[in-house]
């Protein structure tokens, strides 16, 4: 086997980048098979009998009564709306497990922390576990198992000196990050920025038939009155140019600005994709151009509702 590629740049740093050929490992990742290391994700422990309601009424996921075994997304939302955490997480019956992206988790544990007041819940960042991805053929037996939303697998949250199963060959994140862009799967913080409301990522992670919570006024108002400012939007890069834009690139049509690059990455059957935030009125057949290299669009949000109009999987 070959030794493994690193990264040496961007939030994923450390991890494999690619053991062999990233195209390759995204077929095996398709049909059932392989192993991607997440161990930068951070992971939350939040326990006690009011978690699930303390949870409902502070996030933007339906929670309350939620059975043992479902996964969900949620999102911490700022007082005027703007995303500012995920929670990828799925309860166990006793306790609900959750990873975030790297870098966020202190800050996470410490606002939910600070709004326990007299609720029966105790909140706990857990170095000691570490998240992995796995195909959806991969015998799992141990951790707490979440739905993944790339390929079809399983994202679990294990200690982080459990043994890898024997028949999960390993792949890199590259082959990870292009079947989650092509997706049109969000990662928070990476393709959205601190002006993002759900309704410019389809609603993503959000549920709109709960409760108050903090920031729902903008999304309800949005939601309602449609016309959210930007709009998700899945692009398809020149493939005549071998490097991929910088995330955070501006993109322009016609000379003039009208968004900024998220992540990109090489696709086996789509070629060079990525995901960006373009404004609402962009027209989705204008041909945009990011880091002096042509794009075309293919529309992810309703610019017209801020819901998703080609599925996610």
């Amino acid at each position: 086997m070959s030794d493994p590629v690193l990264l040496t740049d961007g939030p994923d740093t450390g991890l494999v980048s690619h053991m062999r050929n990233p195209i390759a490992e995204q077929r095996l990742m398709v049909d059932g098979g392989g192993s991607v290391e997440l161990s930068n994700r951070e992971v939350l422990a939040i326990s006690g009998v009011d978690r699930l309601g303390w949870l409902h009424s502070l996030t933007s996921q339906f929670l309350d009564g939620m059975e043992p075994g479902r996964t969900t997304t949620s999102l911490v939302l700022s007082p005027t709306g703007h995303v500012e955490h995920v929670l990828h997480g799925v309860d166990d019956g006793q306790t609900f497990w959750a990873w975030t992206e790297p870098g966020r988790g202190a800050d996470l544990a410490a606002w939910l922390d600070s709004m326990r007041f007299m609720m029966r819940v105790e909140v706990a960042l857990r170095p000691d576990m570490t998240v992995r991805w796995f195909g959806h053929d991969v015998a799992v037996s141990d951790g707490v198992v979440l739905d993944s939303e790339v390929a079809g697998g399983h994202e679990v949250i294990l200690p982080v000196d459990a043994e890898i199963p024997g028949d999960a060959d390993p792949v890199g994140v590259l082959a990870w990050e292009a079947l989650r862009i092509a997706a049109g799967i969000p990662r928070i913080g990476l393709d959205t920025d601190d002006r993002t409301i759900p309704n410019e990522i389809g609603l993503y992670g959000t549920h709109m038939d709960k409760g108050c919570y903090r920031g729902q006024e903008t999304v309800a108002r949005v939601y309602n009155l449609g016309r959210p400012p930007r709009r998700l939007t899945l692009l398809q890069l020149d493939g005549s140019r071998a490097e991929l834009p910088e995330v955070g690139a501006d993109i322009h049509a016609g000379g003039r600005r009208v968004g900024a690059m998220g992540s990109s990455a090489n696709h086996g059957v789509d070629g060079p994709i990525g995901l960006a935030l373009v404004r609402r009125g962009v027209d989705v057949g204008l041909e945009l151009e990011v880091d002096g290299i042509a794009a075309g669009q293919q529309p992810l949000v309703d610019p017209e509702v801020g819901l998703h109009v080609c599925p996610v999987v």
